[in-house]
């Protein structure tokens, strides 16, 4: 018996008692980075090398063209010519609907114009591949074959290939739909906080009013204004707000962060009473309107209150699908991509057919805020962020609703294009605060172990590598942000408006904080001894390897710092090269920012070396015996600083306005 009669599609004689919850869509701006995510063409040969070491061949969309797309839904097949939606944004994600819905089949329905033959596919969690039915096509047609989920327990997609005959074949439209099942359609607040990217979000914004596919599903736009730089003053904004009409409200406020301004967001939802859900979108992303739709769609048929989310490809390779599947590993109590993902993975040489860990369904701990959709009945039971300013807000409330048994989805087709995080190196500048102090406050309410598993020891390890590199502003955050975890959860609320300007003030007494264009505008380079050999810049490669770089590095701090090194920087480093086994054999150094828009004059400080490690010695030891009461403290305020009330009295503090 073969694959197709194990499966049995039907073909349907109708579909009034089936719900649209993915379309088949294009993109209409002739962008051939991005049609690979959409389109797939014919297998050619073109090798990859993958992390073993193997090199596959993998299937390409560079048989497709951008003048093929004929409209959002529509596109044209030459003659001949055989095209693919086994793509990230067009096949259908069969295993996340088979586990976290009640749904149980899903129907394709595909209308043609022309000669040639549809095929439709499915897969298997190891990525094998099996043709479940196939449609002869002639004149104009339609067909909707019915496909089981059954089968699709640890992954799987559906898709469907068209092959045109002697003349042109052109894709009308196509869906995915199911069973209505007696499920309402829901309808979404999507709420953007923004802090001076004006044209950025202005952008968005007219993304959102001209979605087709957003029409009846997006009860309201609400930007939360935390900037100077004003989005109604933009020039882009008329346009916008013609386009979303009286669905657009601003709110304007003081800058209390991306929790601040997402729990606003959150509050308003709550208190309008129309929405059954609030979508969270980072201000400087460009999205897909279909990505929403289909999340929406999604949540409907989950079993339970579900969230929902959606993956970042990469602003600026725009095939690039930097983040898929996000979890906290508990030992070490630090993000990581869940198993077996990977960051980065570029979908134009590597499309889904030839990317195996791409078939498995893969579960989450949290995802990202740069999109992510949360119902409203989540919200009243599990509360709003934490009032974290920014950092760890969205993992740390996965994390909370998972233990209220609310799951967390990732959902494929569901996507937005963001500035990769690999662009920019934030944990060496004012965010190092943020990052240091909010890890700690999520470990210490949702830790499964009593001291935090390694967190404490790799904090500790962290805080030494940041003084070897001479990062002291870095060191001089971290060790502050650690000192108030200890002080307890009470003031969490009340720094809100003000720990930045404290932080950055405190940052700005260092040396290497400077941040300044153009390496001339320091002293020259120069060095004091000549090199026999240039300094090594590649990581250790093994544990041992990097235990002797580190010892090798600490000795060195011991050391007097030679005069020449206060006056001039040794070398120039490239931010690709500056990593702590590099600048840990250096006594200063000009090192250049992640972005490349800037250089910064590191300068070995012996004294403040060793007074930093004293200090991070105590403040970690302190951390570790005082862990289990600390937690208890952050535990037990934990409803108090997440709820409706703390939030509307520090929304309504210096500065703000009343929800």
């Amino acid at each position: 018996m073969s694959a197709a009669d194990q499966l049995s599609p039907t073909d349907r004689p109708g579909a009034a008692d089936l719900r649209v919850v993915a379309r088949v869509v294009l993109p209409t701006e002739g962008d051939l980075d991005v049609l690979p995510l959409y389109v797939d063409g014919e297998h050619v040969p073109v090798p990859v090398e993958t992390e073993h070491g193997t090199t596959v061949l993998a299937p390409t969309s560079s048989t497709q063209q951008p003048d093929q797309v004929l409209g959002r839904y529509s596109y044209r097949v030459g003659p001949g010519q055989r095209t693919s939606f086994a793509t990230y944004f067009n096949a259908f994600p069969a295993a996340y609907w088979r586990r976290w819905t009640v749904v149980e089949t899903v129907t394709l329905r595909v209308r043609t114009h022309g000669t040639g033959t549809l095929l439709v596919y499915r897969s298997s969690a190891r990525g094998a591949v099996a043709r479940v039915a196939s449609r002869q096509l002639e004149g104009s047609a339609e067909h909707l074959i019915e496909l089981p989920l059954k089968a699709f327990g640890d992954g799987g997609w559906y898709w469907f290939d068209l092959v045109a005959g002697q003349e042109e074949l052109r894709l009308e439209e196509a869906q995915w739909l199911v069973p209505e099942a007696g499920r309402p359609t829901s309808t979404v607040t999507v709420g953007i906080t923004t802090f001076n990217r004006p044209s950025y979000c202005t952008a968005l914004l007219g993304q959102l009013g001209e979605a087709e596919e957003l029409r009846g599903v997006v009860d309201e736009v609400l930007v939360i204004d935390q900037g100077t730089q004003n989005v109604r003053d933009d020039e882009g904004f008329t346009k916008a707000h013609e386009a979303l009409g009286d669905r657009l409200r601003i709110v304007e406020q003081a800058n209390l962060g991306g929790s601040g301004g997402f729990s606003r967001a959150m509050i308003e939802t709550l208190d309008g009473g129309r929405s059954d859900h609030v979508l969270l979108l980072d201000d400087d992303v460009v999205c897909e309107p279909e990505g929403i739709a289909r999340a929406v769609a999604f949540a409907d048929f989950a079993r339970r209150p579900t969230i929902v989310g959606g993956h970042m490809f990469s602003m600026h390779e725009r095939s690039v699908l930097h983040a898929f599947a996000e979890v906290v590993l508990p030992w070490q109590f630090r993000w990581a991509p869940a198993a077996p993902t990977e960051h980065d993975h570029d979908l134009s040489r590597a499309n889904l057919r030839s990317t195996p860990w791409l078939h498995r369904r893969v579960d989450v701990d949290y995802n990202g805020w740069w999109m992510c959709l949360i119902p409203t009945a989540v919200l009243r039971e599990v509360g709003l962020s934490l009032p974290l300013f920014i950092k760890w807000d969205d993992a740390e409330y996965g994390l909370r609703a998972a233990a209220h048994g609310y799951p967390t989805v990732s959902l494929p087709g569901a996507a937005v294009w963001h500035v990769p995080w690999t662009d920019k190196d934030d944990s060496v500048d004012w965010q190092a605060y943020f990052h240091a102090r909010n890890r700690f406050v999520a470990a210490l309410l949702h830790s499964q172990f009593e001291h935090g598993g390694r967190m404490v020891r790799e904090s500790l390890a962290i805080q030494l590598k940041h003084l070897m590199a001479m990062q002291y502003s870095a060191a001089r955050l971290r060790q502050q942000a650690l000192t108030d975890v200890l002080a307890g959860p009470e003031h969490l609320h009340e720094q809100l408006p003000t720990k930045l300007g404290a932080v950055r003030a405190l940052r700005s007494a260092f040396p290497d904080a400077v941040v300044r264009p153009d390496p001339e505008e320091f002293a020259p380079v120069h060095s004091p001894r000549p090199r026999k050999r240039d300094v090594v810049t590649r990581k250790p490669g093994s544990t041992l390897a990097t235990m002797a770089t580190a010892a090798a590095g600490l000795a060195r701090q011991l050391k007097p710092v030679p005069a020449a090194a206060k006056d001039h920087p040794e070398r120039v480093v490239p931010a690709v090269d500056a990593g702590w086994w590099t600048l840990s054999r250096l006594d200063s150094a000009l090192v250049s920012t992640t972005d490349g828009t800037g250089v910064s004059w590191h300068r070995r400080d012996r004294a403040a070396t060793r007074t930093a490690v004293r200090e991070a010695l105590a403040t970690h030891q302190r951390l570790l015996r005082e862990w289990p009461a600390l937690a208890r403290r952050y535990q037990a305020a934990l409803a108090e600083l997440a709820g409706e009330d703390a939030w509307r009295k520090t929304l309504e503090g210096p500065g703000g306005t009343a929800p």
